[in-house]
């Protein structure tokens, strides 16, 4: 390993324990990127410390490439972002051929995004991933560049009438367990927050082995023009992220980890450490920065740091105690 690669490997404070457990996997913080905000970490690579964070979260990956939805596909709103990007990716083959032998280099967790129009897709993508990996043969010591999966239950399920997966615990619960007989490695669920009760929909993914729960995937929401009289993103509706769903992803985070029994990540405007500090206060044992990365880079660094300044000005010695010092409302 070079110079260059030694000082991007974080090393905590002695006194402070900042490891997160997710199944087998140890991260080395709880700060990682989000899924469709990072790409696959190289257009960060001159930018961010990618082995300082716990984890990267790739843009999702499908069974076939995707060239996504026509533009425009982004409109800035008050305190957040709506995108409707389509899922754009090279598919699991472009992955395997093109992204993931960059992804071998970094040695922060690597968490797959999967995606996929039907439960055949899911498992597909993560047979193929799992075959790769499995094919290569791997020296001792030498990295996969695959420590797990977040699997994308927003989308639409074509043999359901383009129900989404994620509002449908038995869904849920089914698509889990076939992905789970398919992989040894860690399972994280992300939910989406446009559903009558999430908590549902995590129990019924903590019954079929999901390791872990991501909240919050975005909230729908739509801009119209009022000049040019339509709708400011091209297929309408999309997902709005940032500070404007803090309170929202919040308060899932909370209903969450008090339903389940495995860990929560939590995600949805997190640009300061106070955000994250939130969120950890509200029951998670991780989280992750997507928006605030396209207007400053180096938003995971700062939240880590304050982090740590928080921890030692609290006396808090390991990370995960943090989710029980929160005053319980009467």
């Amino acid at each position: 390993m070079n110079a260059e690669k030694k000082q991007n490997v974080f090393s905590p404070p002695a006194d402070l324990d900042l490891s997160v457990h997710i199944g087998s996997l140890a991260m080395s913080n709880p700060v990682g990127v989000a899924s469709g905000t990072f790409g696959y970490g190289e257009e960060y690579d001159e930018l961010v410390r990618i082995d300082a964070l716990g984890a990267l979260y790739t843009k999702a990956v499908t069974l076939e490439p995707r060239r996504g939805n026509p533009a425009p596909r982004l409109v800035e709103t008050p305190m957040g972002l709506i995108n409707s990007i389509g899922l754009a990716n090279p598919g699991v083959e472009g992955f395997l051929q093109e992204k993931l032998p960059l992804l071998r280099r970094h040695r922060c967790a690597i968490i797959v995004n999967v995606a996929g129009s039907t439960e055949d897709d899911y498992a597909e993508v993560v047979e193929r991933i799992e075959d790769h990996i499995a094919v290569a043969g791997m020296e001792p010591g030498e990295r996969s560049g695959v420590d797990g999966y977040e699997i994308n239950v927003s989308c639409p399920n074509v043999h359901k009438g383009g129900m989404s997966f994620g509002i449908d615990p038995v869904l849920i619960g089914r698509l889990t367990r076939s992905l789970k007989d398919r992989t040894r490695r860690p399972l994280i669920l992300k939910l989406s927050p446009n559903v009558t009760d999430i908590a549902d929909i995590a129990r019924a993914a903590e019954a079929g082995g999901a390791d872990a729960i991501s909240c919050i995937n975005t909230v729908v929401g739509m801009v119209i023009d009022t000049e040019k009289l339509r709708p400011a993103i091209a297929r309408g509706a999309g997902g709005l992220s940032g500070p404007a769903i803090r309170p929202i992803g919040i308060a899932a985070t909370y209903r969450v980890s008090r339903a389940v029994h495995i860990p929560v990540i939590g995600l949805g405007g997190i640009a300061h450490p106070s955000d994250a500090i939130q969120y950890l206060l509200a029951g998670a044992q991780a989280v992750q920065i997507g928006t605030a990365l396209f207007s400053n880079p180096r938003a995971p660094q700062e939240v880590l740091d304050g982090i740590i300044v928080w921890m030692q000005r609290h006396s808090v010695h390991s990370v995960c105690d943090i989710r029980s010092m929160l005053e319980e409302p009467e």
